[in-house]
């Protein structure tokens, strides 16, 4: 009987603890984040491996997910605790009125023309020399009225040409570099390690479109939603900011950590343009961005950028 009791009370222990966001007896918490197995990204990765979470009291598990969409479906849903997405699809996600906060920031333009980690480029023969000679050209974007057309519009306006005529062509990434050798697109947005692979293949830049929009561009951010513990919520963003600033102190480390979750060559990764990872987010850029995406129809209506970056 004794026996069964004991039994009884461990049972229901371990019922509570699964209940809870906060387990009891001073256990890990279980986090879940969906996060795009990408350059970006590698402050979480190097995060996790260096203990910055687990001295948070936090058992991270980090979810590859295909981008920022499936990010915030993930997180809403209840699947991930914490995800990563870009600011446009955050301000077009708060837009809709879905339940998402920023807790970090997530990655950052170097804000340097010919050495950030984002890039128009054309055929090396190519008629097009700036970015004014875009206005009018087909472009690939990996994704239709998000950060890449609006920071690509950007640049074109910012060296005087009129963008209203691009034709954009959604591409993934890793099929542009080839779009453009065969033909198909005048010009492609991308970002490393495509921008590296082009640049290789002969390619050559006309424009450094996050540059271009805004210095210091906060390119995207992690975030969670209210169904969060705040606790939690807070030792997730203490340990972040702390992978941040590791991350972007040791570049070194940062390419090391790249070929654990990414299948990016050793010699693209010793070659790549690294991305900047500050600790706080650049609110006036990400205002910059909400206020292009408004210019060009990709949001509706103006977003209050406090309500999603407090």
């Amino acid at each position: 009987m004794r026996r069964a009791l004991i039994v009884l009370a461990a049972l229901l222990v371990t019922a509570c603890g699964a209940q809870s966001d906060a387990s009891p007896g001073g256990a890990r918490d279980q986090v879940n984040a969906g996060v795009i197995a990408i350059v970006d990204t590698a402050p979480i990765h190097l995060g996790k491996a260096k203990g910055f979470f687990t001295e948070q009291n936090i058992d991270l598990t980090i979810t590859s997910v295909q981008g920022g969409a499936a990010a915030i479906t993930g997180a809403v849903s209840g699947q991930f605790q914490f995800a990563f997405a870009n600011t446009t699809s955050l301000l077009t996600a708060k837009q809709q009125g879905l339940d998402v906060k920023v807790v970090a920031n997530g990655v950052s333009s170097t804000g340097q023309q010919g050495k950030d980690f984002s890039a128009v480029l054309v055929k090396p023969d190519s008629p097009i020399r700036t970015a004014k000679d875009l206005a009018g050209k087909k472009i690939s974007v990996n994704q239709l009225k998000n950060i890449g057309d609006t920071t690509v519009r950007a640049s074109v306006r910012k060296a005087g040409g009129d963008p209203g005529g691009i034709e954009f062509v959604e591409l993934p990434f890793p099929d542009a570099p080839a779009a453009l050798q065969s033909g198909r697109v005048d010009a492609i947005w991308v970002v490393e390690p495509f921008v590296s692979q082009a640049l290789s293949q002969g390619a050559r830049p006309v424009a450094w479109n996050f540059a271009d929009a805004a210095p210091n561009l906060t390119v995207a951010m992690y975030f969670t939603t209210g169904k969060t513990d705040p606790d939690l919520t807070k030792r997730f963003t203490a340990a972040m900011r702390k992978s941040l600033e590791y991350a972007d102190a040791h570049p070194d480390e940062v390419r090391e950590v790249l070929k654990t979750y990414t299948k990016i060559s050793p010699e693209v990764i010793a070659k790549i343009y690294l991305p900047k990872w500050p600790v706080e987010v650049d609110r006036a850029s990400v205002q910059t961005i909400a206020d292009l995406a408004l210019a060009d129809g990709v949001l509706k209506e103006k977003v209050d950028v406090s309500a999603l970056v407090p």
